[in-house]
């Protein structure tokens, strides 16, 4: 499956609701697992969004790693939802792909695997499309690891990709691919899902590397409005 057609399927997937706005969807294909979070849809999440100070995140022996506190609630009211089908041991794959805010959950429940499911480091894959900052504090080659197999999806110019300023502290995990071109949008239009969508159509006449391994099935739900979300 194309990249586009992963995103295409995080977009339209139809998603449960939980506490703290947190929505997500799980698919299963054979072995493999496909976690998708879902963007702002509600105050709730632009309340959870703003809400930017870090807060502890996990204890590694003497080190505490820190990230944005509003993320860190709403995947903390997702995680229990999805804890069974993580750890289920027939589960040999786990893909976990977000768009925006949800992209910023996926950076969360990416790093929840690797801790949980360590016979999964080498075949676990994670997608953040329009992805925030979502990790405060020092790097350090113990908590970055984590993030190796998570790909950041940029498109240039995108605000909601500069956001919480790297000023404050925060920054972004696992390998960053950018799309697009500079002054083609605006900043916020950078972040529409409909210019995300055509800039990866427009990459994967010219890159292989957008491809995604074992595909799931083409079949998707569709919402009958995407809008623009954080």
């Amino acid at each position: 499956m194309l990249m586009s057609e992963l995103f295409y399927r995080c977009v339209h997937v139809a998603y449960t609701h939980v506490e703290n706005d947190g929505d997500f969807a799980t698919e299963r294909y054979g072995s493999t697992l496909y976690v998708y979070l879902q963007c702002s849809d509600g105050k709730e999440d632009w309340k959870n969004n703003l809400d930017f100070p870090a807060a502890p995140y996990r204890r590694m022996g003497h080190t505490v790693w820190f990230a944005h506190r509003g993320f860190l609630r709403v995947w903390k009211s997702v995680e229990p939802y999805l804890t069974r089908l993580i750890l289920d041991p027939s589960v040999r794959r786990i893909v976990t792909v977000g768009y925006s805010h949800g992209a910023a959950l996926a950076v969360l429940c990416h790093e929840y695997v690797y801790f949980h499911r360590p016979d999964l480091r080498t075949s676990m894959e994670g997608y953040g499309f329009g992805c925030p900052r979502v990790i405060w504090g020092l790097r350090s080659r113990a908590l970055t690891e984590r993030w190796c197999r998570f790909t950041v999806i940029r498109n240039l110019d995108d605000l909601v990709t500069h956001l919480p300023p790297a000023l404050f502290g925060y920054f972004h995990v696992g390998t960053r691919l950018e799309i697009g071109e500079r002054g083609r949008y605006s900043p916020i239009d950078a972040h529409r899902p409909e210019s995300i969508l055509a800039e990866l159509r427009r990459m994967e006449g010219h890159s292989s590397q957008l491809k995604i391994e074992q595909p799931p099935p083409t079949h998707v739900q569709k919402q009958t409005d995407v809008g623009t979300a954080l």
